[in-house]
């Protein structure tokens, strides 16, 4: 399958709207010819600075504009982050990311992130930051200081996105984005299902992600997490199958990008984890919270892991395993140009 960088919304619509099963199929195939079989990463997010944000996105418990249960906290000691990054490692984790509920760094603050980049890499553990917007010269201390990621999501489509966030533009997301490319880091981007946007919204935001320049290296798909005294604490529950839909066509589309699942999954059950990473999601973040909203605990992850016969260590793959990628490669070719939709069959003579 070739990979693309000029999706229109109404290819991706069409997707969207394909017979549940072409779909997973489809995702399926793609997924086995361009990721590791039966692998799931596994990532822990820690909130090293909570609430008090001044952005008002109308999600978020940790933003000053809403009255909610979260407790704002100053930026957390070094020692402590090292110490959670320790334990993270301890439970599985092979990156770990730290979240800070800011608008933007500011200068005080980087000789403290970059102690906490050191350190957590010290440990063998990828590295990654959410820390809102990045100018060109923060993005390149954190890139010397070594971090691996930068999370930046863009949320939702660009139409939808002014019913959501007025305290920052889209193109102050996509700014960040490109300052965080250039300094040589890799992408964590995605967006947040179930704030009442449409099926063109979904498929803009999946459109703004795969046409960058270069697709994001992991690709975080939330599941709105609804909190009491936000502006979207009543909105409408999503429909899990479009859940998956989303999950099975960000793969179709960023074929060689991490599809994670992230906020939300607390409220989904093992079926339906089980259909997403049939999808094509291959990354978790585990830990019981993220940020300040439920995660499933370790425990519950690893059962489920192992009734699926995941592997959530990273595994090389094997000469066998490389031919059959390349065979479903041409399978994949053969499906895409069928004639009709409603056909799961395929010639086993490829």
């Amino acid at each position: 399958m070739e990979i693309r960088h000029n999706w229109s919304v109404s290819e991706v619509k069409t997707l969207l709207e394909k017979p549940f099963m072409d779909l997973l199929f489809e995702a399926q195939l793609v997924h086995r010819q361009y990721q590791p079989h039966n692998h799931v990463q596994v990532s822990t997010l820690l909130s090293i600075k909570t609430g008090a944000c001044p952005e008002d996105c109308k999600y978020c418990p940790q933003s000053a504009h809403y009255r909610t249960d979260v407790e704002k906290e100053r930026l957390m000691e070094v020692e402590r982050v090292l110490d959670a990054a320790q334990k993270a490692k301890n439970s599985g984790s092979t990156r770990f990311c730290m979240g800070a509920a800011w608008k933007n760094p500011k200068s005080r603050d980087m000789p403290y992130l970059k102690e906490m980049i050191s350190g957590v890499k010290n440990m063998g553990l990828e590295t990654c930051m959410t820390l809102g917007m990045l100018n060109a010269e923060q993005a390149s201390e954190l890139a010397e200081a070594g971090l691996d990621y930068y999370n930046h999501n863009l949320d939702t489509s660009p139409e939808y996105y002014g019913n959501i966030i007025t305290t920052r533009t889209y193109q102050d997301r996509l700014d960040t984005l490109s300052h965080v490319r250039e300094a040589g880091m890799k992408i964590c981007s995605g967006g947040i299902i179930g704030m009442g946007e449409s099926t063109n919204d979904r498929a803009g935001l999946l459109v703004e992600l795969a046409n960058l320049s270069v697709h994001p290296e992991s690709v975080p798909i939330n599941m709105l997490v609804k909190v009491k005294g936000t502006p979207l604490e009543e909105v409408e529950d999503v429909e899990p199958f479009d859940f998956i839909r989303l999950i099975a066509v960000a793969r179709i589309m960023m074929p060689k990008s991490a599809v994670r699942l992230s906020a939300g999954r607390e409220k989904m059950n093992e079926q339906m984890q089980a259909l997403c990473f049939m999808a094509g999601a291959n990354s978790i973040f585990y830990g019981c919270k993220l940020l300040t909203t439920p995660n499933p605990a370790e425990d519950s992850d690893m059962l489920l892991f192992k009734k699926l016969g995941i592997n959530s260590q990273q595994v090389a793959q094997k000469p066998d395993e490389i031919a059959e990628n390349e065979l479903l490669g041409r399978v994949v070719e053969r499906v895409a140009s069928r004639p009709t939709a409603d056909d799961l069959f395929y010639d086993a003579t490829v």
